[in-house]
């Protein structure tokens, strides 16, 4: 029995396998345990049609093995009339000695060929202990990110430098202090911009921080700025070391773009001794189906996590990006939620934010979260400056417990804020509508 490929969950010893959830659709008429147990065969030993070398000794080590069938609903003695498709929730539980402590290889595994099969969407993995004490995790994670801020409470504030791109470091050296001035206390690049020919890495980051290191010395508040190194493979690390050795105090990549296995080499390199955001990009076209791809909450939650990300951009449902805001508290509760050894991602939701959305941010998240602000603060009327500032304010005024709508008139930055959310929210309807 053991050469199966079937099983009890409770029969196998779960400290050798990872368990795999999936969404599954399938023709009224198919047997889904069989359905179950060909996929096991198929992403482990063997292929559509025996073959010699799939010996039961080489099955009893390494055949995946069905351990859940669960049919949605759950059909006892009928099936009615008009039912066109069965839907179910399966486990397939594969061994890890298959693919080893790596990224590549575990997706090509778990989503592999299974990805082609129609109406399959990855929900969940459950890893062993012994899987996951290979993974390092944040250097930093939510706690190491607030001792190098020297604030211990309130949720923290980034701000994307804007435009996204097509400007010039000493633009950009300008909208950075003037945000760090007015208490940001994160500044990323946007995701489209990293080495561009108009922007150079070295002459950014340079420029970036003496504009920080000047608010600091005002202000006497401390700013991250994560630097986009975001390139092809073998020019990440040695971007990263190189705006690391000229003062970079943080660094962003956009790890679905150039894949896990990166961000994990970036995040456990020795040398990397900043946090490291990793941005959002290209996820919708790997989670938004409803019926394939790969879980929203494995893909901006649990996988960057463990992949080593000290903070992970996600979309917000309030702002310009789509998202069920059951599945946004579900991704920001992937970063948080004890994780054997790993330690917590800060959860950063992004996407047309605005002061006025922070009553609901809080609400929702608690204060472990950073907001990312692009156009909100460098479209305030009064400046980047005052556009900063406002978060700040609507931050103080919301954990003493009071509505924004109380400080209005105490703060001209906040209420200038407010009115220009309310006019930009309806002008991006119109412009959608």
């Amino acid at each position: 029995m053991e050469s199966e490929p079937e099983a009890l969950l409770d029969g196998i010893d779960e400290e050798k396998y990872i368990v795999a959830t999936y969404y599954m659709a399938m023709k009224k008429d198919w047997n889904a345990h069989k359905v179950a147990r060909a996929a096991a065969i198929e992403q482990s030993t063997g292929t559509w049609v025996p073959v010699p070398g799939e010996t039961p000794e080489v099955r009893r080590e390494h055949v995946a093995k069905a351990v859940g069938v669960y049919e949605v609903p759950n059909f006892e003695f009928e099936i009615p009339e008009e039912t066109k498709e069965r839907h179910y929730i399966i486990q397939i539980a594969y061994p890890f000695i298959n693919f080893g402590f790596q990224f590549p290889m575990l997706f090509s595994t778990i989503v592999g060929n299974l990805s082609l099969g129609g109406k399959v969407k990855l929900l969940d993995l459950k890893f062993p202990k012994d899987f996951l004490k290979e993974f390092k995790g944040p250097k930093f994670g939510v706690k190491g990110v607030r001792e190098i801020l020297k604030v211990s409470e309130r949720p923290l504030v980034n701000n994307m430098i804007k435009p996204c791109t097509g400007f010039p470091p000493d633009v950009g050296a300008k909208l950075v202090y003037a945000v760090s001035k007015g208490g940001v206390d994160l500044i990323k690049d946007d995701e489209l911009l990293a080495d561009a020919p108009f922007n150079k890495l070295e002459e950014r980051v340079t420029k970036y921080m003496e504009a920080i290191n000047k608010a600091e010395e005002e202000t006497g508040e401390k700013t991250i700025y994560t630097i986009n190194v975001t390139d092809k493979p073998s020019k990440v690390l040695e971007n990263a070391e190189k705006v690391i050795e000229l003062g970079a105090n943080g660094l962003m990549i956009n790890y679905l773009a150039v894949g896990l296995p990166i961000l994990r080499e970036l995040t456990e390199d020795p040398s990397v001794k900043v946090p490291v955001l990793g941005h959002m990009d290209v996820s919708g076209a790997m989670y938004e189906s409803h019926f394939s791809g790969v879980s929203s909450i494995l893909l901006l939650g649990k996988l960057p996590r463990l992949a080593g990300a000290d903070i992970i951009v996600y979309p917000a449902p309030y702002g310009k990006a789509p998202i069920l805001k059951e599945k946004y508290i579900q991704i920001a509760k992937a970063h948080l939620l004890p994780f054997q050894h790993i330690k917590q991602t800060f959860p950063m939701p992004s996407g047309g934010l605005t002061v006025t959305h922070l009553p609901e941010l809080i609400k929702d998240l608690g204060y472990e979260f950073i907001v990312g602000v692009g156009g909100a603060i460098h479209a305030h009327p009064m400046g980047p400056e005052a556009g900063a500032k406002a978060f700040r304010q609507a931050l103080d005024v919301l954990m003493q417990g009071k509505s924004l709508d109380d400080a209005l008139d105490e703060y001209k930055e906040l209420s200038a804020a407010v009115e220009a959310a309310f006019k930009a929210i309806k002008e991006w309807k119109e412009i959608v509508s």
